[in-house]
């Protein structure tokens, strides 16, 4: 049985736990609680030399890091990995973008306010919401007349991006304004065997 190393609040942690799901994969969580110091033990990182999580630990004791190579590794060969060579380097893209914008805007804005850090980092913040919210105004337009972000179906991409973007109004982004956007967020909650990001 595959081994699902983090913790579930995790945004990270929850994409690859909403995968295993929707695909029906049996899995086993383990946690491993990165705000205390446990992704740097040594029994970890003998693991997952990179100390991150999640990790997944394969059935054969491989261990994969990086929640969007875990998804990749996941989704292929079913459709939310894309049916076409450019459907996948579609999803590619907005995977990159994923981690590149909404995680390095969005994300880290929303841990900073949830965690008290705000007024501490308030020119940082300034400029996340900024760069985020253009990251945001991508997304809604690319969204205008589409349902989903490739193939226009459900894929991993929208997984990926979705799991911040959804909860961005905790970290002080105002989603009011892309209807688009919000109207997406809806029909990835609709989805088959979706649960919502805990702690959230």
């Amino acid at each position: 049985m595959l081994r699902l190393y983090g913790i579930p609040t995790s945004g990270n942690c929850y994409k690859v736990e909403l995968l295993l799901r929707q695909l029906g994969i049996p899995y086993e969580t383990v946690e491993v609680n990165s705000r205390t110091g446990e992704n740097r033990r040594p029994e970890y990182l003998a693991k997952n030399p990179l100390g991150q999580i999640p990790a997944l630990e394969l059935e054969d004791g491989t261990v994969l890091a990086e929640s969007a190579a875990i998804l990749v590794y996941l989704a292929e060969d079913t459709p939310l990995y894309g049916q076409t060579r450019l459907e996948r380097a579609e999803i590619l893209k907005w995977l990159f973008f994923e981690q590149t914008r909404i995680a390095r805007y969005i994300a880290t804005t929303r841990f900073l306010v949830r965690t008290g850090q705000a007024e501490a980092n308030a020119e940082l913040i300034a400029q996340n919401l900024k760069l985020g919210t253009e990251a945001l105004e991508i997304m809604e337009g690319h969204l205008k007349g589409k349902e989903f972000f490739v193939g226009n179906r459900y894929t991993i991409a929208d997984l990926a991006l979705f799991t911040y973007t959804h909860v961005a109004e905790q970290g002080g982004f105002d989603l009011k304004p892309f209807p688009n956007i919000r109207a997406w967020c809806e029909r990835v909650k609709a989805t088959e065997r979706f649960f919502p990001l805990p702690g959230a």
